[in-house]
């Protein structure tokens, strides 16, 4: 009998491989709907009015008022909800202390990602969605929605809600670039509600 270490997946399939969930997956996880969706989403755009590729995550209390949030840009690589887990939890840790001593959580983290293309579910959404649960989970806060913001309005993925507006402003290559400019980690834009 030997023992050892697995090797690694083949660096093709890692992103697939149980780092993603599939939308019947999330609607499953039982993920508390937001009872005013559009004023939720509507103060986080015109806080960090985010362009394609940015990533708000946000801290809803109780009342669903917003404690804290964050913007950032994702690099363009191939979704990996792993690292965009770590992202997340990046930001979160600068934002708000984590809540790891509660018997069970009482804030939760919604994700609003403003992206190009189609509203339907992406791989790129099942590898968020695989991220803020598993960051929700290691800060200590439950998991809230996660919401997509395209050139056709807002969508909240695993309900079915969705609006017009507000809505992504379609490809801002300079905004984009402004944010990941100085090759580390992406510059960020938070806010933390006044106590």
């Amino acid at each position: 009998m030997t023992f050892g270490f697995a090797p690694p997946p083949p660096a093709d399939s890692g992103p697939r491989i149980g780092r993603l969930l599939e939308p019947a997956e999330w609607a499953a996880a039982g993920i508390p709907l937001l009872r005013n969706p559009r004023e939720v989403i509507t103060g986080l755009h015109s806080r960090h009015r985010p362009a394609p590729s940015t990533a708000v995550v946000a801290v809803l209390d109780h009342e669903e008022r917003v404690t804290a949030s964050a913007s950032f840009a994702r690099r363009p690589t191939v979704p990996d909800g792993w690292e965009l887990r770590n992202a997340l939890l990046t930001q979160l840790r600068l934002v708000i202390p984590h809540d790891l001593r509660r018997r069970t959580p009482v804030r939760r983290a919604v994700l609003l990602y403003c992206r190009t293309g189609e509203a339907h579910w992406t791989e790129e959404d099942g590898a968020w969605m695989w991220g803020l649960r598993d960051a929700c989970t290691l800060h200590g806060l439950r998991c809230g929605a996660y919401i997509t913001l395209t050139t056709s309005g807002w969508r909240i993925l695993g309900e079915g809600r969705s609006g017009r507006r507000p809505r992504s402003p379609g490809p801002v290559p300079h905004r984009a670039a402004r944010l990941t400019s100085g090759g580390g980690a992406p510059e960020a834009h938070r806010h933390t509600a006044a106590r």
